[in-house]
């Protein structure tokens, strides 16, 4: 047997996730390129791993990402890392204690390993974020871009620690690194989703969705030799582009059709579903990724197409059950469960009501269908205020330019000497937290006070002193052209 050399290999953390067996199924395509697979030493990623038996550009390590010595022992003698694996909603919120300690964990043990290599630079490192990192977007501060406020939903524990992942990376000085904030996954398996985190999603909200096989493409892409440098150390939202911004309401409307539902609205009541405090958004800014890493391929029709290929008959025949059968038998019992706003408004939990509604009265208001209005949020791109010169090259920043951008998040800039974007300097911000990060970090990347973001619940008090917040949280005060 002859042995096959490979120009690269690639540790694939995640492997066994919708987003890793789509990747897989990319690279069986590079022979090229060796994978090496790291996976949990259980059944169940035996049972995904078993359709890449034979696959001869394939190496499966096993390993827990939350063990230095495993993390260490997979990265030995690779040129990329894509770490897509973590442990993500709504499982995340249910085990919070879990999702930090993979989440953030598996970053820092990641940065570690690759830092106690002899050539760290040899090493690219790609992690991956999530829109949920900047929360709640409905018209009119429904587009975004990197670099607008972190701000994540009241008790969603996964954007709270992928923010923190971030920031590790960001600020690891590692030599070669990109974070890719993931959007929705629009993967084959999306007609049979039948979980009460769907009522946290408002009909009003936004998401440019991504499917599985590409971003797919784009790993496969990024860990390929002919990356462009120009890649390398920035922070990008994935993104399918203008096909693919989807209101909620659209989204909605499209799975019951593709089910042969009649009209969505037979299978639920409105006043079922959060008026706001999920994540999504329209991405001004996702085509640039994907002029860098040419990744789009597929169209909405051809996806769902894919989906209803795949989807068991039951769920395709699903349309024929009398809508009101399926709204009292199914949909029903399901906002009740643990996690369904209906399960919050039984038990009477405030805090959430507020969070989801607003308060008990905005809830009670909500009314039924006959005074629904079909969403149509304007498809004109508008910019929020970053509170700095942007067509300024970084390297030419100033002490002045950086204070500037300090005041406007209602803080200031500690540190003296100004150094690289990639320095770290001490700020402070209103509330009195003092904290390091590098100019690219807050300005280029949107962070600020670790504590503050953090609290969530406190967001609207925030911004009454932080201007950047403040666009987001008092939806008047968008500022910036088309």
């Amino acid at each position: 047997m002859v042995a096959t050399t490979f120009e690269r290999t690639v540790l694939l953390t995640g492997a066994t996730g919708n987003w890793g067996r789509a990747t897989l199924r990319q690279f069986r395509e590079r022979p090229d390129i060796r994978v090496r697979a790291f996976a949990l030493p259980s059944r169940s990623d035996d049972a995904v791993l078993a359709e890449f038996a034979g696959m001869p550009n394939l190496e499966v390590v096993r390993g827990d990402l939350t063990s230095f010595g495993d993390v260490a022992a997979a990265i030995a003698g690779v040129d990329v890392v894509l770490h897509v694996g973590a442990v993500v909603s709504p499982f995340a919120d249910e085990r919070p204690d879990l999702a930090r300690r993979v989440n953030i964990g598996s970053m820092q043990n990641i940065i570690r390993a690759v830092r106690e290599l002899p050539a760290p630079g040899n090493v690219a490192v790609i992690g991956i974020g999530s829109v949920a990192e900047t929360g709640d977007r409905q018209e009119p501060v429904h587009w975004g871009r990197v670099g607008d406020p972190l701000r994540v939903s009241q008790f969603d524990e996964y954007g709270q620690t992928k923010i923190v992942a971030e920031r590790l990376l960001i600020e690891s000085n590692l030599p070669k690194w990109a974070w890719l904030r993931q959007t929705g996954i629009f993967h084959p398996g999306m007609l049979e989703i039948r979980d009460p985190i769907m009522t946290h999603s408002p009909f009003t909200g936004v998401m440019e969705w991504v499917t599985a096989d590409d971003s797919a493409r784009l790993l496969v892409g990024v860990a390929s030799a002919d990356a462009p440098d120009e890649f390398w150390g920035g922070v990008y939202n994935i993104g399918g582009g203008e096909q693919w911004r989807l209101t909620n309401w659209q989204l909605q409307t499209m799975l019951g059709g593709a089910m042969g539902v009649r009209d969505i609205r037979d299978w639920y009541d409105r006043h079922w579903f959060a008026l706001k405090n999920f994540h999504g958004q329209w991405y001004s800014d996702s085509d640039r990724l994907a002029d860098l890493i040419p990744f789009r391929r597929d169209s909405v029709t051809d996806a769902l197409e894919r989906a209803i290929e795949v989807a068991p008959s039951s769920v395709l025949s699903a349309g024929k059950v009398p809508g009101w059968v399926v709204k009292n038998l199914v949909m029903r019992p399901l906002t009740r469960r643990p996690c369904g706003t209906m399960a919050a408004v039984r038990d009477h939990r405030d805090d959430e009501i507020s969070a989801y509604f607003g308060s008990w009265e905005a809830w009670k208001a909500i009314g039924d269908w006959r005074s629904f209005t079909v969403p149509e949020p304007s498809r004109m791109p508008r910019l929020l205020d970053h509170g700095y010169d942007e067509t300024k090259d970084p390297l030419e920043w100033t002490a002045d330019d950086l204070g500037g951008a300090a005041d406007f998040r209602g803080g200031e800039l500690l540190s003296t000497a100004v150094g690289t974007p990639g320095t770290p300097l001490v700020w402070r911000c209103a509330f009195g937290h003092v904290f390091a990060g590098s100019p690219r970090l807050v300005l280029t990347a949107g962070h600020w006070c670790p504590d503050c973001v953090r609290d969530a619940a406190g967001y609207a008090l925030q911004a009454e002193t932080n201007q950047h917040l403040a666009q987001i949280e008092t939806p008047g005060a968008v500022v910036g052209a088309p």
